[in-house]
């Protein structure tokens, strides 16, 4: 079912043979295609960096920075070909807070600590972990981020500079209206089209570059009044300038900018891992998730110390950069350094680009990125999935990413903890001798440590008692004290317990945990009865 969503996932965005990166031949063609991903996504790159610049409170020079710094470092030594980076609404939201109390300076003195936070993160191949991720979980963030891009695109539906920052972000504004507000929506809807149709008539130019250029010409030519990307800001600037934070080096600082550090490089390698994943999935790789993190901390080490910022992967341009045909790091490096010429030189130009245009083309994102079979799939999976699917879902959209993925995986990681801690059960016999065995199945875990004492019943049973582990497993510290309690019960009552069948791992625990010492060689295949002492804690080989 996961290989179909997925499959559906890379028609629906009309994606050529999907072979993996590695094995792509470098020819004239493949670089035009490269070449002319790494333009589209640089053209969508701008109003997003700007944008988002306008939410955290800083100058749209800083986003655009972090864009190109950001972009550059991850494209070349990320973790996943075909990934773009650069500045995040989701971090965005977090940073607001931090300029509008204590200033740019300290934004950028805490970009540098997220760096370096990241970079431990990979040198200690913490990005493994992104595993423990529940497909519903991942189904939910593709979902949830695919509602949040629509509506971070309505805010260009509004007349331009009567929007104002809060302090929590921008907010407010007046919407187009009449006229202005059909012919935005006209030509939304035919760079949509453009997109649609053009897979259908050549991939010679992306779809989405050719649905800018289209659409820019006709407003451009024809002198129609609705809000370009020079409404939002000027992009026009030079080089970025090397620049140490400018804040005090004590501790204070110090405790100021930790606790946003962390999240920030929480919700930056979470927000990345989770599209390294996704790609991975439409291009046929795995690994790499170490090399995202360490990539994500040098970025954002180096950005902090050039005035951007900070940022991570964006899984909005990660897509337009796939659906365009790119397969190498080349399309995310030109998209960096396409960006940087724009600032440079050409933003009078750039600046002339319809907003609907670039509308258009996020909206052809979230159709993409929106997992549709996911509402086929709510009514076949366990009840427990379907509900992680919205919960994650409706969390991304109402808070964040990284909480949402929390949320996710803890709802989850208690729901399978619930299901094992149901399957513990154990049957009885009793052998020729008189004794009494229980045969226990299902693990033994902080979960079902309750359900195993209920198993016996001390009173009633004989005096001598086998307890069977062949079909179960001794997991952690509950499980030990579990037990042990129940060994004491019995030598309090004056019965004998025996312990069978436990495995290596199990046996290690034990002997580790100090609770059950046993010599290893008085019972070399696990499968002899021993039997446990409480005074004493010793298991004695049989």
């Amino acid at each position: 079912m996961k290989k179909a969503i997925l499959a559906s996932f890379a028609d629906r965005l009309a994606l050529p043979d999907l072979s993996l990166m590695s094995q792509v031949e470098f020819t004239p063609g493949r670089l035009r295609i490269e070449l002319l991903a790494g333009l589209t996504v640089a053209l969508a790159l701008v109003p997003e960096a700007v944008a988002f610049a306008f939410v955290a409170g800083v100058h749209p020079l800083v986003g655009l920075y972090a864009a190109f710094l950001v972009g550059l470092v991850t494209a070349v030594f990320g973790g996943r070909p075909g990934m773009i980076s650069g500045a995040t609404g989701a971090l965005a939201v977090v940073m607001v807070a931090l300029v509008a109390q204590h200033g740019v300076e300290y934004l950028f003195a805490t970009v540098v600590l997220m760096g370096l936070l990241q970079l431990i993160a990979g040198v200690l191949q913490w990005g493994k972990f992104i595993r423990l991720v529940p497909h519903p979980v991942m189904l939910g963030f593709v979902n949830g981020l695919a509602i949040v891009i629509f509506l971070a695109q309505l805010g260009q539906f509004k007349v331009p500079g009567t929007m104002v920052n809060t302090g929590h972000g921008m907010s407010g504004g007046e919407w187009l209206s009449g006229g202005p507000l059909i012919l935005m929506l006209g030509l939304t809807a035919l760079t949509m089209a453009i997109i649609w149709i053009m897979p259908r008539i050549s991939r010679v130019v992306p779809a989405p570059l050719a649905g800018i250029a289209v659409v820019a010409a006709l407003v451009i030519g024809f002198g129609l009044e609705v809000p370009r990307v020079g409404d939002l800001a000027s992009i026009q600037g030079g080089l970025p300038q090397f620049h140490i934070p400018m804040v005090p080096f004590t501790l204070e600082t110090f405790e100021i900018i930790l606790p946003y550090a962390v999240i920030l490089a929480a919700i930056g390698l979470i927000e990345s891992l989770l599209t390294l994943n996704l790609v991975g999935e439409m291009t046929g790789q795995r690994g790499g998730a170490s090399q995202e993190c360490i990539a994500q901390g040098a970025a954002n080490l180096l950005t902090g110390f050039f005035g951007g910022m900070g940022g991570c992967a964006m899984i909005g341009q990660s897509m337009i950069n796939v659906k365009s045909g790119a397969r190498t790091r080349i399309a995310g490096i030109a998209a960096a350094l396409f960006l940087l010429i724009f600032i440079l030189f050409a933003a009078p130009m750039i600046e002339l680009i319809p907003l609907a245009a670039l509308v258009g083309v996020m909206f052809m994102v979230v159709i993409g990125t929106f997992a549709w079979n996911s509402l086929k799939i709510l009514t076949k999976v366990p009840l427990m999935d379907a509900f992680v699917i919205i919960l994650v879902t409706v969390v991304t959209v109402m808070e964040d990413l990284a909480v949402a993925v929390v949320v996710g995986v803890i709802v989850s990681a208690l729901a399978y903890a619930w299901n094992n801690a149901r399957r513990i059960h154990a049957k009885t016999y009793i052998t020729p001798e008189g004794a009494k065995v229980y045969q226990v199945q299902g693990p033994l875990f902080f979960g079902s440590a309750d359900g195993f004492a209920e198993l016996f019943q001390v009173d009633e049973d004989p005096s001598v008692v086998i307890v069977d582990f062949d079909d179960s497993r001794v997991v952690d510290q509950s499980a030990l004290q579990a037990i042990e309690a129940v060994a004491g019960k019995y030598e309090a009552a004056g019965k004998q317990i025996q312990l069978r069948h436990l495995s290596r791992d199990c046996h290690r625990l034990l002997n580790k945990a100090g609770h059950l010492m046993v010599d290893s060689d008085d019972d070399p295949d696990y499968e002899l009865a021993v039997d446990y002492n409480v005074r004493t804690g010793i298991l004695g080989g049989h």
